[in-house]
This record gives structure tokens, sequence and C-alpha cells, in this order.
């Protein structure tokens, strides 16, 4: 997940120095929501392992 947040992140900035604006925006906002949901999936696997291991 945290590569397709790159991957949209990357095509935020190759459309931005292209000048699509609505492109660039409409990418960057998909890599931010991709990249919070990696958070909370990571955080969630952490806490999973440290509770299993008590």
């Amino acid at each position: 997940m945290l590569y397709y947040a790159v991957v949209f992140f990357v095509i935020a900035i190759i459309a931005a120095v292209l000048g699509f604006g609505g492109i660039a925006a409409g990418a960057a906002s998909i890599a931010q929501i991709l990249f919070f949901i990696f958070i909370v999936l990571a955080v969630l696997a952490l806490l999973g392992g440290f509770f299993r291991r008590k």
C-alpha cells in the first residue's frame, strides 16, 4: 500500500510540473489517503504483534 502511495505522489509531482493542476490535486489526495491507511494498518499490526507475544 505504501508503494501505491508513493506512485500516486510521483504522479502528482509530475502532473504539477507539467501544469495539470487538477490531476495533480487528485493524485495527491489519493496518495494522502493511501498513506494514512498504511499508517493505521502498520500501527494495528505492531500492536497485534506486541499483544500476541505476551
